[in-house]
Order: C-alpha cells, then structure tokens, then sequence
C-alpha cells in the first residue's frame, strides 16, 4: 500500500504544485494530536487516488515559510491545489469521506 510522502523543502513544494494536475497537500507536525489522527486518512488516499492525484506530506515545523504563504494558523490543514492554484482549504479533523469528496470534486 502506498502512502503519502514528505516534501522536503520548499523548491520540491513549488516543483509539485506547478506540474501535478491535482495535488494534495497535508501541513502536519510531529507534536499535533489532530494530525495523528488525520494521517491514516491521508495515506489512504494517497493509496486509493495515487493514479489521478498526488497526495503528499508536509512538516510546517520544518517549512515555515509555507505555512506563512497559506496563512495557517492552525494544523492539521489540507489543501488542495489544481492545475497549480489553491482551490480548498479544509482545517481540523475531517472524516475519508470528506476529503475524498474534495479530491473527487476536482479530479
């Protein structure tokens, strides 16, 4: 079973969100609660929608700068990027179903 990866740093971040159709993109942390409970969610979509969408994983400890070009206040955060743009934003603790709802509705 595939799961989601980690970007690296922001250059590999820019990379993906300019030249993958549908990218997903989970700002977690080591020390986040919410996060943990999100992450088989996530790995479950990079396995279930690995062919259509890239599904990855980001440190926000690590990528600040990122956090900071988003305006995330508070984690976990997913967002959802299209042709390159950001088109959601989903905050907190959501079910499968709700973020494969959002995958779906862009694919």
């Amino acid at each position: 079973m595939s799961t989601a990866t980690f970007i690296q740093d922001q250059t590999e971040f820019e990379t993906l969100r300019q030249n993958t159709p549908l990218l997903v993109v989970d700002c977690t942390a080591t020390w986040c609660g919410p996060c943990k409970v999100i992450a088989p969610f996530i790995d479950q979509l990079a396995a279930n929608y690995g062919d259509r969408a890239k599904v990855m994983k980001i440190d926000i400890d690590t990528n600040k700068p990122l956090a900071k070009q988003f305006g995330l206040k508070s984690i976990p955060a997913v967002l959802f990027f299209k042709e390159g743009e950001l088109v959601e934003t989903m905050i907190g603790v959501k079910t499968y179903e709700d973020f494969s709802a959002a995958i779906d509705k862009y694919l």
